[in-house]
């Protein structure tokens, strides 16, 4: 989507950007193109947008009915945001080896399960926090197929791996 400063001096066009974003998170509202002309499916939408938030409907954007598409417009955009990158760090030296507890263990787990399910090479570890045999052997053979030295040992450089191969991995098939 255009930068939301594309769109000054274009109230049309601004008003469809804002139902296009609002019906992407509510199906009831149609899916409008912003193309800058104020045509019959700018008109239904609006219309069910007044119907729906208790406007006259009138297919006429008026000031109270852009209010209301600017109220509701905004929260939806929040939805659509990216979600917040967690940024996981390992000390340069820092290593979890077999049998230690730490949280970062948890999303190791996590996202090899994950992997486990596309790469059957990796069986499935438990979730337990633990670096146990089967989140070692897992992490092994992950590290095997990243050409990383299967130590089973959590690294930073194993972690730099899966968290580079877990993206791929978990929107396999995915539109």
């Amino acid at each position: 989507m255009r930068p939301m400063e594309s769109f000054v001096g274009q109230p049309i066009r601004s008003l469809q950007t804002m139902l296009r974003v609002i019906s992407e998170n509510d199906e009831s509202y149609p899916t409008i193109v912003p193309d800058g002309i104020y045509g019959p499916e700018l008109v239904e939408a609006v219309s069910i947008f007044q119907r729906t938030h208790g406007l006259p409907v009138t297919g006429v954007t008026d000031l109270d009915t852009w209010e209301a598409v600017v109220a509701v417009f905004h929260p939806a955009r929040t939805e659509q945001a990216r979600a917040q990158t967690l940024e996981i760090l390992l000390n340069p030296s820092q290593v979890i080896r077999r049998g230690q507890w730490d949280p970062t263990v948890y999303l190791v787990q996590a996202i090899l399960l994950a992997m486990s399910e596309i790469y059957h090479s990796i069986e499935a570890p438990g979730l337990s926090g633990i670096l146990d045999e089967a989140t070692a052997s897992a992490l092994a053979s992950f590290q095997s197929l990243s050409s990383l030295p299967a130590t089973g040992h959590l690294d930073k450089h194993t972690w730099k791996h899966l968290a580079l191969q877990f993206p791929l991995a978990s929107n396999l098939g995915r539109a």
